[in-house]
């Protein structure tokens, strides 16, 4: 498929967690999903392992059941004072883009059976090192990330979840995992509406950049 015309910081820059906008009512190909798959397989992998998995999800029984589970989650992040809302109330333009994160997620959790295809990056890990698991994560997430952008190269929306990950032996369940195999993220996708994506506000570079040493 011919993807969107984006230069490389474009579509770094442009990649944003995509939730209310997401579209609901329109199938995505799975042909489209496969391809960014097939592209996020070219991120690195510690060892050369490639040790991950991809389950793609689109029946909507499976995702009513693994809605259910991003809700129960949802409500207790909601309540508590960790949530995105909750964050930078002292600071009243800071405080004001929290909230609306925060109810983005919110219109999320309530829609996030409805949402076509959930995609579900996992990885191969018998036990997790009960150290520093950097270097588990670190040969999936890139990938997953990857996913994200070539997602976004073909008109695709995304949006990175974690939700799911305080419940891990249900969803292991719903999706009959072996014991071996964890998941990493989910990233719910669709086609979104509107074409206004723009970098988001950041940090200033100097305020986190370090050279050579703290």
């Amino acid at each position: 498929m011919t993807t969107l015309p984006l230069s490389p910081d474009e579509l770094l820059t442009t990649t944003r967690t995509v939730r209310k906008r997401l579209d609901l009512t329109r199938p995505v190909p799975i042909d489209l999903v496969r391809e960014s798959i097939e592209v996020a397989l070219q991120a690195p992998s510690g060892s050369n392992k490639q040790g991950w998995h991809w389950l793609i999800v689109t029946d909507p029984a499976q995702r009513a059941a693994i809605g259910h589970l991003y809700q129960e989650v949802g409500e207790l992040y909601f309540a508590s004072g960790g949530s995105a809302a909750g964050q930078f109330t002292d600071d009243p333009a800071r405080a004001k883009v929290q909230q609306r994160v925060g109810d983005s997620a919110r219109w999320l959790a309530e829609h996030i059976a409805e949402v076509p295809v959930l995609v579900i990056p996992c990885i191969e890990a018998a036990s997790l090192p009960a150290g520093n698991q950097a270097g588990l994560w670190g040969s999936l997430l890139p990938a997953a990330w990857s996913y994200c952008l070539a997602a976004r190269a073909r008109g695709l929306g995304t949006a990175w979840t974690s939700f799911t990950l305080a419940r891990e032996p249900q969803l292991a369940e719903i999706l009959g995992l072996p014991d071996n195999v964890r998941h990493g993220v989910l990233l719910p996708t669709a086609y979104y509406t509107g074409e206004t994506f723009k970098p988001a506000a950041r940090q200033p570079v100097d305020d986190v950049l370090h050279l050579d040493r703290w």
